[in-house]
């Protein structure tokens, strides 16, 4: 049974600005409820998974929308509609994805976290405008944006023939980690200072110095 008590995922806004994480959000959960085919061209559902979609995805659309399309009870037309209004977004925001992935370098970023969030916002756009990066677009992507300070790095990163993006970022984070710790180990005591040693100030017993 359909639990509906709250959203799943962040409705579908009538401007259609999310159409595209939302068009992704909706079959993850559909598929995950063994209703996938539901919106499928041709689809044999029963009238009760049909019912079960067409209640979840008019849940998780604008008020504005479900007036819109409140005589519409079968899933496949509903997801058809849905298409027809917005997909057109995609050419709009490919370009864009396109564009930020061309100029996208690691050296911009303060950290590498950072870095790696706008790697994946990217690729997650282009995925859902039909243009997947590989791990090899993204391992490329990285080395050769690193900062020109960094050569000797970068070679040395290219020599172990990494062949995840993950397994790079890994070893990016820990370098990143055992630099800061570097950093503030030599700020606490700058390069070349002498510990202060504390003198012992307890008391002296004049009875010991006599003996």
């Amino acid at each position: 049974m359909l639990n509906l008590s709250k959203l799943e995922f962040v409705a579908l806004d009538i401007s259609g600005n999310n159409y595209l994480p939302w068009l992704l959000d909706a079959e993850i959960h559909l598929d995950a409820k063994d209703l996938g085919d539901t919106i499928k061209k041709g689809n044999e559902a029963s009238s009760e998974d049909k019912a079960k979609a067409m209640i979840f995805l008019r849940h998780h659309l604008d008020e504005g929308l479900k007036s819109k399309y409140l005589t519409l009870k079968d899933p496949f037309q509903l997801w058809t509609s849905l298409k027809e209004r917005y997909d057109h977004l995609k050419a709009t925001v490919l370009p864009r994805a396109r564009r930020e992935w061309m100029h996208l370098r690691l050296q911009d970023y303060k950290t590498i976290s950072e870095y790696n969030s706008a790697v994946y916002r990217i690729i997650s756009q282009l995925k859902l405008c039909g243009e997947p990066m590989n791990d090899e677009d993204m391992l490329e992507k990285t080395l050769s944006t690193l900062h020109a300070s960094n050569m000797v790095l970068q070679q040395q990163y290219h020599e172990k023939g990494f062949k995840k993006y993950s397994e790079l970022i890994s070893c990016l984070l820990v370098a990143e980690q055992h630099n800061a710790l570097l950093m503030k180990n030599h700020e606490a005591r700058p390069t070349g200072s002498v510990p202060f040693l504390e003198a012992n100030l307890g008391t002296i017993d004049p009875k010991s110095e006599k003996r």
